[in-house]
């Protein structure tokens, strides 16, 4: 969730790796940023907390593959991303990718809320307590 919150104010150049001769002083945080999002703790935390909604769910087999279904497409959206980075960085500018960061860091951070209520409401019912839905 702190990633999410601090993608709401990325840096001034909008996320822009410089060319290896460049001075990389400026934005030495891409690397440490993309990959945990891509592939780290938050990843696999988000999938075991969809997982966790397949038990509570009365058509298992349904939301097993919608989950399936989702990671797939996940990966086949990043692929393209990365693979087109350039590309899309020329047609959208420095504007248009600060702007997608923003949005990105609305939706990190709501997916970050989302799993600390479903904690809370999962440990207050563990201890008994009944919560209307």
């Amino acid at each position: 969730m702190k990633i999410g919150f601090e993608l709401f104010s990325p840096s001034a150049s909008g996320g822009v790796i410089p060319a290896s001769g460049a001075d990389q002083s400026g934005n030495i945080a891409f690397v440490p940023l993309a990959m945990p999002l891509m592939c780290g703790p938050g990843a696999i935390a988000t999938i075991l907390g969809m997982t966790a909604t397949i038990k509570r769910s009365s058509a298992e087999l349904a939301s097993f593959i919608a989950i399936v279904v989702a990671i797939f497409a996940t990966m086949v959206v990043t692929y393209l991303c990365l693979a087109y980075a350039g590309k899309l960085f020329d047609k959208l500018g420095a504007m248009g990718i600060d702007a997608i960061t923003r949005i990105v860091g609305f939706f990190v951070s709501a997916m970050g809320v989302a799993l600390i209520f479903d904690g809370i409401i999962e440990a207050l019912q563990t201890h008994g307590v009944t919560i209307l839905r």
